[in-house]
């Protein structure tokens, strides 16, 4: 017997749309159904995502934000909800990193770091999650009660590796928040549960993988290949559906067993 999942009337708000996981957890969730709201600070990017899920027959908007800026992120949400619609399904994978040992680490690339992984991350689950919070209360009109968070967080949250001190500290800290929110939502029906990718292939770094440094890498791995952004595709829809109403403050790796 076949199983599927129909996503079909949701909204879904996307940060870090414009490349990478999060082009592809758009694509995703537009393909099951969803209307997909493409968030992030490149909008030419984003635009040409949204030709492509259209293309495919899928449902897609662009919002500019920075997770840095919380006028940005307030307007954002705001702009979403007016226009598509109350958002049902937050997937927050802006992020960014920097590669150096921690003696050299500056304040500066500590504040960049923990700004956007951290401290963006958090408010935009806020500013959702206050709205689902509302519906739930019976303060705001929706007919969807509830609602699905999913953080993405990083392999290098659950075991630190060299010269990216700072981003697992970071991602370690957005793991502790995803338990914090699920225990505080979950019994308003807002379910907050955190993803963790290994290494993956994706335009930015797909170079790298032929480098020594990357071979290298990949010879530590323990099946000795990365994974691909698509490999990911069941776990966004599961997270983001009712399906998932028994799943809160879950942290899942998806790594390939990396961090075993």
């Amino acid at each position: 017997m076949a199983y599927s999942i129909d996503l079909s009337g949701r909204v879904a708000f996307v940060t870090g749309a414009s490349s990478g996981l999060g082009a592809q957890f758009a694509k995703t969730l537009a393909r099951a159904g969803v209307a997909v709201v493409l968030a992030s600070r490149r909008v030419d990017k984003l635009k040409e995502l949204r030709a492509r899920i259209q293309g495919e027959g899928g449902d897609a908007h662009v919002v500019e934000l920075d997770v840095t800026d919380m006028a940005s992120i307030k307007a954002a949400v705001a702009r979403a909800e007016t226009e598509v619609g109350a958002i049902d399904v937050l997937v927050n994978n802006s992020g960014v990193s920097t590669t150096q040992r921690l003696q050299d680490v500056t304040p500066e690339d500590y504040d960049f770091i923990f700004d956007a992984n951290l401290k963006g991350s958090f408010f935009v689950a806020q500013e959702v999650g206050k709205r689902m919070l509302a519906r739930a209360k019976g303060a705001a009109p929706g007919t969807y009660i509830g609602g699905r968070i999913v953080n993405i967080a990083s392999v290098a949250g659950l075991k630190v590796l060299p010269q990216i001190g700072v981003y697992a500290m970071s991602k370690a800290a957005l793991i502790q928040m995803t338990k914090a929110m699920a225990l505080e939502w979950g019994r308003f029906g807002i379910n907050v549960n955190a993803l963790c990718p290994g290494y993956i292939e994706t335009e930015i770094n797909e170079s790298h993988w032929s480098t020594e440094g990357g071979a290298k890498l990949v010879s530590m791995l323990p099946r000795k290949r990365v994974g691909k952004p698509e490999d990911l595709d069941g776990l966004i829809v599961l997270l983001a559906s009712g399906q998932s109403h028994f799943v809160n403050g879950a942290v899942i790796a998806a790594d390939d067993g990396f961090a075993l």
